[in-house]
């Protein structure tokens, strides 16, 4: 089966490999143009145009699936075309291109969180089950019939990024296992049932941290936006960015955004909620590196201490 791959950042780049793993001809990769990466803006191949030009495979460089784009594509004369976060839309003019469509590997349970982020926002929403689907795309967004399904618990010290890893490698074998049952005609899929929901592109403001909130929903908003784009609240008016928190249910006499250190070898800085406290693990102060909280609360010094500084999160 000829397939034309389409896919960009780095959660894509295991599907690639296990489609030409597996024996799949791809007779071309649909990726993104280079991007302006880093301090610098040094212009930077995509994950997958990397991976691609390391295997050999032939390049398409589209920020959009225009003519010369569809152009190309039909030339390299797909059977059928898999895509994985390409991150731009497929016209109807495209989709009938190769002669199966597109598949598409989308990492949730549709027709839950339909759109950019569906795993952050799965996490945000404190949702304990996810997964992965393939489905024939169509014009609509994310509402094709569906193939293959796979779940997977979200623990409660999950971030999107390692959640999405993993979704990332279990889905790249069932990409594969959904082309493989089109392709000898034993595969057929189902339509979706339901509305479902709408995961949006995560912005700034997304990963600000309400102290009001319960320790378990801001548990989870911090671990849905890390490592992007990032959970912060205020400190002395300027953003301290959070890493994933501890809840600490036996701590519950802190008022919402109330920090408390406690001294010992290893300072632990909580933080009051809307229930109980948090424990801070890595934080980054504004103009500092990451670095563990202990650290950070070893300078603030601890509560009673005549000397220790007193600090609420906002």
């Amino acid at each position: 089966m000829r397939v034309l791959f389409a896919g960009t950042p780095a959660v894509a780049v295991a599907s690639l490999d296990r489609l030409v793993e597996d024996g799949f001809d791809v007779v071309a990769v649909l990726t993104r143009e280079d991007a302006p990466v880093g301090r610098k803006r040094v212009l930077t191949p995509s994950p997958v145009a990397a991976r691609a030009l390391e295997l050999g495979l032939p390049l398409i460089y589209a920020n959009k699936i225009d003519a010369e784009a569809q152009a190309a594509i039909t030339a390299a004369a797909p059977d059928i075309a898999a895509i994985v976060a390409y991150g731009g839309l497929v016209p109807p003019a495209a989709l009938g291109i190769p002669r199966h469509g597109w598949i598409n590997l989308h990492f949730s349970l549709l027709p839950d969180w339909r759109g950019a982020a569906p795993v952050q926002h799965s996490i945000i929403a404190g949702n304990t089950v996810t997964g992965a689907v393939t489905f024939q795309l169509e014009a609509g967004l994310d509402t094709g019939p569906v193939f293959e399904t796979l779940t997977t618990v979200i623990d409660d010290a999950d971030t999107a990024g390692e959640l999405l890893g993993r979704l990332a490698r279990t889905g790249s074998e069932l990409l594969s296992s959904t082309l493989s049952g089109i392709d000898d005609g034993t595969l057929e899929s189902v339509a979706q049932v339901g509305g479902g929901s709408y995961a949006h592109k995560l912005g700034l403001a997304d990963g600000h941290v309400d102290w009001s909130r319960p320790a378990a929903e801001i548990r989870s908003r911090i671990n849905g936006v890390t490592p992007d784009p990032g959970a912060w609240t205020m400190l002395e008016e300027q953003r301290f960015k959070l890493g994933p928190v501890t809840e600490v249910p036996d701590v519950t006499e802190l008022a919402p955004g109330a920090v408390r250190i406690e001294s010992g070898k290893r300072p632990r800085a909580f933080v009051g909620t809307g229930t109980h406290a948090v424990e801070l693990g890595r934080v980054q102060p504004a103009g500092k590196k990451p670095m563990p909280a202990s650290d950070w609360a070893r300078g603030l010094g601890s509560a009673g201490n005549e000397n220790a500084k007193e600090v609420a999160f906002s």
